[in-house]
């Protein structure tokens, strides 16, 4: 559901403003990869630090760390849309009110997560969680948005960073 979330996000103004890009640039741009490893960083070390440290941390055993990393990283997904909707802009919640359909998407998408863990125990191989574990869970999976102002602020060079040795002209080779 999540990317049926960001495609349902209208254009932004300055984006449709920009000259259209080459067959031959990037389909990642510098942009994209300073937020994807920024936030692939931020969740890498939060379900490694659940997965390993939790029953230490918060001194619960297996089935419910399991239950931790899973809900951690959904809501990780979750916010992280709210990271996605515009790949420059600081404050990622401008404008999310006249999206009523994006946040339609994304509130299915905690309920669904709740329900899983809450009434689908058996089949998801869930634990129920209580409220101070739901509260962690949030917290960490929210602190991912100061996490994404702070990497925002951080300075993007010109010239291509990362090459994916993938372009738009050779997308559309293979397509044809």
């Amino acid at each position: 559901m999540a990317p049926l979330a960001l495609v349902v996000e209208e254009p932004i103004l300055t984006l449709m403003n920009k000259p259209p890009r080459g067959q031959s640039d990037p389909l990642i741009t510098n942009i994209m990869w300073r937020n994807i490893i920024a936030q692939a960083a931020y969740q890498v070390a939060v379900v490694l630090t659940l997965m390993f440290k939790a029953g230490s941390i918060f001194g619960v055993h297996s089935e419910v760390i399991q239950t931790l990393v899973f809900t951690t990283f959904v809501l990780l997904q979750v916010f992280n849309l709210f990271n996605a909707r515009d790949l420059e802009e600081k404050n990622v919640l401008k404008g999310i009110l006249k999206n009523k359909l994006f946040l339609g998407i994304t509130g299915i998408t905690a309920i669904l997560l709740v329900v899983m863990v809450e009434f689908l125990n058996k089949f998801a191989r869930t634990k129920r969680l209580d409220w101070k574990q739901w509260g962690i869970c949030i917290g960490i999976a929210a602190f991912s948005l100061p996490v994404c102002w702070l990497v925002k602020l951080l300075p993007v060079p010109k010239r291509q960073m990362l090459n994916a040795h993938t372009s738009l002209a050779s997308v559309d080779h293979r397509i044809e």
